[in-house]
C-alpha cells in the first residue's frame, strides 16, 4: 500500500468496475440525498438540539459544500493544526421519544367516532388527520443516523478541507486522527465524514469501505468523548437526582406551558387532562423529525405558531442549561479532561514546529454529542446570561445566549485552528489560535477578539489546564458516618 498519496483504498479497482461503480454512486446520489430541496417551517428555529444545521447556519443554503470564508488572519500565518469536536450528523428520534408519540398518536385514534370530527370553519379537524397519518417511526431507528446525517458530514468535510487545503492535504491523510463515542450515530458521522474527504480527493469516484481507507477507521473513546457517564459525581447530583432540574419540571406547570397545552387540547380536540407537557414537546419535536429526516412539513407542525414553539424551546434550553450548561458547576468541570486532551495536542503541534518537525497529527477529528459540547463551552465561557434560566423567568430570557439550538444544533462543531506565522517580532507572535464555532469565528469569551496569541489564550485558561483534575472534580464528597456515642 502506497503511504502519504492520500485516502487510497488498500485494494485498486479495475477501469471499467470504477467506471460502473462511480455511475451507480452518482444516480444513488440523486435518489438518496434527503430532502432535495430544504423545505422551511417559521418554527424550523426553535428546535433547540432537534435543530437542523442549515437552519442554524443559513450562510450554507446557497451551496452546502462550499466553505464559508471569516475574517483573514495577518500574512504569513500558516494553519498548521485543527483540532475539531464534531455533534454527530442529524438522527431519528430516541425510542423513548417514539413510545412518546405512540401514546400521543394512541389517544388521537380513541376518540370516539361520536365526537367533533370538523374544525371551526367545518373542515376536517387536524387532531382526526394526524389520528389517520400512520406512524413511520419504529423502535428499532432509536437515535441511528439517519441519511440526511451522513449528508451533513460528508458536506461538513468538503468545506472544512477545501477551508483548510493544507491541512487535509492527501499526503496528511495517513496522520489523521480520529475519536468517537462509541454511540452508533458517531461512529457513523465519523466514517462519513471520511467519505466526504474521500470525494475531495476523487471527484466522482466512489468512496471504498472505510476499514479500506488509509485514513480510517475511528477510534471508540467515551471517557473523553462521553465524560459525563464516566463523572460519579454529575451521574449522582444531576443525572440521577430527581430534584436537579427543578426548574424544568416547574416551568412545565407554569402559565406559559400550561396555555400552549389547552391551546394544543383545543386543536386536537382530546380532553387536557389526557395531555401533558412531555406529550406536547414530542408532537413539537415529530415536527422537527419530519422536516430534518424526511424533508417534509408535516401535519405536525400545523399544531404549533411561533408564540408556542418559543415556549417550547425555552423548555428544552432549561434542560440543557441546568444538566449540561451553566446550572450545575460540575456539568461543566466534568469536560476538563477533554478541554486538556485539546490543548495537548496544540501544546505538542507547538514544540514539533518549534524543533522543525513537521507536526505528526495535522487534523484531529472528535465526534461526540450536544452534551459533549454544551459543558466544554459553558467551561470556557460562552453562552453565559447575566441571570440564571429559571421557571419563573421565560420573558426576561426572550433574548438569552443560551439558545442550544443556535449552539448545538445536528452536526455543530467547535474548531481550534493553530497558526504559525513567520516574522513573528518575538517567539510569543509566533503561534497564534482562532476558534470557529459552526464555522462562523467565535470570539475569545474574554475580549472578543477573534484571534488569540497562543501563550495568552493557554494563560487565560491556566486554572482549567492545571487545576481541573477529573478525578477530583468528579469525586463524590464522602459522607460523615460517624455518630456520637451516648
Amino acid at each position: 500500500m502506497l503511504r502519504g498519496s492520500g485516502c487510497l483504498p488498500r485494494a485498486s479497482l479495475a477501469p471499467a468496475a470504477v467506471l460502473a461503480a462511480a455511475l451507480l454512486a452518482s444516480l444513488s446520489r440523486c435518489s438518496l440525498l434527503e430532502p432535495q430541496d430544504l423545505v422551511v417551517s417559521p418554527l424550523s428555529q426553535y428546535f433547540g438540539t432537534k435543530t437542523r444545521y442549515e437552519d442554524a447556519n443559513p450562510g450554507l443554503l446557497p451551496d452546502p459544500e462550499a466553505p464559508r470564508r471569516d475574517p483573514e488572519l495577518p500574512e504569513n500565518c500558516t494553519p498548521v493544526q485543527l483540532v475539531a469536536l464534531i455533534r454527530h450528523g442529524t438522527r431519528y428520534p430516541t425510542s423513548k421519544q417514539i413510545r412518546k408519540l405512540r401514546q400521543l398518536h394512541g389517544l388521537l385514534q380513541a376518540r370516539g367516532p361520536g365526537e367533533h370530527r370538523t374544525d371551526a370553519a367545518g373542515g376536517r379537524d387536524l387532531g382526526a388527520a394526524l389520528a389517520d397519518r400512520p406512524l413511520w417511526y419504529a423502535d428499532w431507528m432509536d437515535g441511528q443516523l439517519v441519511e440526511k446525517g451522513r449528508q451533513d458530514m460528508r458536506q461538513l468535510a468538503l468545506r472544512l478541507s477545501s477551508l483548510f487545503p493544507g491541512l487535509f492535504s492527501r499526503e496528511n491523510c495517513s496522520r489523521l486522527q480520529l475519536v468517537t463515542s462509541s454511540k452508533h450515530r458517531c461512529v457513523e458521522s465519523g466514517d462519513a465524514f471520511l467519505k466526504g474527504l474521500w470525494q475531495h480527493y476523487h471527484p466522482g469516484s466512489p468512496a471504498p469501505d472505510v476499514a479500506d481507507m488509509e485514513c480510517g477507521p475511528p477510534r471508540i473513546n467515551d471517557k473523553l468523548m462521553r465524560f459525563f457517564d464516566h463523572c460519579e459525581k454529575f451521574t449522582t447530583e444531576v443525572e440521577s437526582n430527581n430534584t436537579a432540574l427543578y426548574h424544568v419540571e416547574a416551568f412545565k406547570t407554569g402559565p406559559e406551558m400550561q396555555k400552549v397545552l389547552k391551546k394544543v387540547a383545543a386543536i386536537l380536540q382530546v380532553p387536557v387532562n389526557n395531555l401533558n407537557a412531555d406529550l406536547i414537546q414530542v408532537a413539537f419535536f415529530t415536527c422537527s423529525f419530519d422536516l430534518a429526516i424526511k424533508g417534509v412539513k408535516s401535519p405536525w407542525c400545523d399544531v404549533f405558531d411561533t408564540d408556542d414553539a418559543k415556549v417550547l424551546e425555552y423548555l428544552n434550553d432549561l434542560k440543557q442549561y441546568w444538566k449540561r450548561g451553566y446550572g450545575y458547576a460540575i456539568n461543566s468541570r466534568s469536560s476538563c479532561t477533554l478541554f486538556q486532551d485539546i490543548f495537548q495536542h496544540l501544546d505538542k503541534a507547538v514544540e514539533q514546529k518549534k524543533r522543525s518537525q513537521p507536526v505528526s497529527s495535522p487534523v484531529i477529528l472528535q465526534f461526540g454529542h450536544a452534551e459533549t459540547l454544551l459543558p466544554l463551552l459553558s467551561l470556557m465561557g460562552y453562552f453565559k446570561d447575566k441571570e440564571p434560566l429559571t421557571a419563573y423567568n421565560y420573558k426576561e430570557q426572550m433574548h438569552r445566549k443560551f439558545r442550544s439550538g443556535h449552539i448545538v444544533p445536528y452536526a455543530s462543531n467547535l474548531l481550534f485552528v493553530l497558526y504559525h506565522c513567520k516574522n513573528a517580532k518575538t517567539s510569543k507572535d509566533e503561534f497564534r489560535v482562532q476558534m470557529l464555532l459552526n464555522e462562523k469565528v467565535l470570539p475569545l469569551a474574554y475580549s472578543q477578539e477573534t484571534v488569540s496569541l497562543y501563550d495568552d489564550l493557554k494563560n487565560h485558561y491556566k486554572d482549567i489546564l492545571q487545576s481541573c483534575h477529573a478525578s477530583e472534580e468528579c469525586k463524590l464528597p464522602k459522607m460523615n458516618t460517624t455518630s456520637d456515642e451516648l
